[in-house]
């Protein structure tokens, strides 16, 4: 019996009393798969939902900004071992709204924020308000999420 490696990729999803409606070992996936187009080869990452009210403390607390927001990501950086280490928070409300005004599914939108987080953890900035959907990052997001999540090529 061959006995499967473990990836360095560790990536934990955990919903904070919210409901998701994506599984959180697909998401959790679609990060890896993420992470290792970033070139990515080790990670401590953990992705959490979390209410409104939550996000919008997260939001107020670490950023000074009002009322929930859709991902936060604190990008750790990395330890001597070169692993990057994050924490993203992600807010189902929001994502849901957002899905709506940009007329795409839920679970692409979630997946679009995992997605954003990921590139944050990374190291990925974009500018603030409408730039934000130009920049560099926007475009590899949407590469990212056509490529892993709408139009996801099969491996054996």
């Amino acid at each position: 019996m061959s006995r499967m490696r473990e990836d360095p990729r560790a990536v934990s999803v955990q919903a904070d009393g919210v409901r998701v409606p994506v599984a959180a070992d697909r998401l959790a996936e679609l990060s890896r798969r993420v992470l290792r187009a970033l070139k990515v080869s080790r990670a401590m990452i953990s992705v959490t939902f979390v209410s409104s009210r939550a996000s919008a403390t997260l939001n107020r607390r670490h950023l000074g900004h009002r009322g929930p927001t859709d991902v936060i990501t604190f990008a750790l950086g990395a330890d001597p071992a070169g692993t990057v280490i994050a924490d993203i928070y992600i807010c189902p409300d929001v994502a849901r709204l957002q899905a709506k005004d940009f007329g795409v599914g839920v679970r692409e939108e979630i997946a679009r924020l995992v997605v954003h987080g990921m590139l944050h953890a990374c190291g990925w900035e974009h500018p603030e308000g409408d730039a934000r959907m130009t920049s560099p990052m926007w475009r590899r997001q949407e590469q990212l999420l056509h490529r892993f999540w709408i139009t996801p090529t099969r491996t054996a």
